[in-house]
């Protein structure tokens, strides 16, 4: 099994060369970075070609970029300040895609073949102008992802718009090429749909996001570590399928080798 960490385990600091050694020696042979202002600066190309010259004499893969969910530059996981590609107001809009470009060109100098990314934030409502703005900002992004290498896959985020079925529906309906998703097990642990969640999609899901929760609050948990039945997901999820494990800081961890002890876990499960 791929074993994939996501950045957002260290999302309230700066990333930093010592974090991805440390990831790299816990055994971990790929990472998802995840991209803000704060912890990993897309903006700033020194700091990119810096990060590009990192992998470059290591063995850890840049499995994929998470693309900004806001347009925050301090610290802390959260903004009042979401970017959403299906905005109707078209000059909040071409803001966030803008920003989701300036996240693509990290491929310019570090080269990743896969983007994640929301189509808004928590707040947006599923409404035919969102889904005609969602339409027009991604025929422009998969263009512009394209000519650099890179695959935009869609994430089932907690919201009206974004459950695994209407993500599904839209991508049938909208017919652009390339376009895939990233299953989200936590975020469709939310909705009650774990399990049900991955078998709508499972045609159009090139990656997956691996956390866990009480279906009350995204709280990014060890898998195990809430209400999320995993033998019987990861029963139906393909072996072949990349997990990224999405994992929150708490106040009492996870530590990696912690987190490498679960992975084990689902390594055992998903192959027994």
């Amino acid at each position: 099994m791929q074993r994939i960490l996501s950045t957002y385990l260290y999302i309230d600091q700066k990333l930093t060369p010592t974090m991805l050694a440390d990831i790299e020696r816990a055994g971990f042979n790929g990472v998802q970075v995840f991209c803000s202002g704060y912890h990993f600066n897309y903006r700033d190309v020194e700091a990119v070609r810096e990060f590009a010259d990192w992998f470059k004499d290591h063995n850890l893969k840049l499995d994929s970029l998470h693309a900004p969910t806001s347009r925050d530059t301090g610290s802390g996981r959260e903004s009042t300040s979401p970017l959403s590609i299906c905005d109707p107001e078209r000059m909040r809009r071409l803001d966030a895609v803008d920003e989701f470009k300036r996240a693509i060109d990290v491929a310019e100098h570090a080269p990743f073949p896969l983007m994640v990314l929301h189509l808004g934030g928590s707040r947006d409502s599923d409404n035919p102008r969102a889904w005609d703005a969602a339409f027009t900002s991604l025929e422009h992004l998969t263009v512009f992802a394209k000519q650099r290498g890179v695959t935009l896959a869609l994430e089932n985020t907690p919201n009206e718009m974004c459950t695994p079925g209407k993500l599904r529906h839209f991508i049938e309906d909208i017919r652009i090429a390339g376009l895939q998703l990233c299953y989200d097990a936590g975020h469709a642990n939310l909705d009650g749909e774990a399990i049900s969640g991955f078998e709508t999609v499972r045609d159009f899901v090139r990656t997956a996001h691996i956390h866990d929760n009480h279906g009350e609050k995204d709280e990014h948990l060890l898998p195990f570590d809430g209400t999320i039945e995993w033998d019987k997901l990861l029963a139906v999820i393909p072996k072949d399928l990349p997990l990224v494990f999405e994992l929150r800081a708490q106040s009492h961890g996870p530590t990696l080798d912690e987190v490498r002890g679960v992975v084990d876990r689902v390594d055992q499960e998903r192959n027994g």
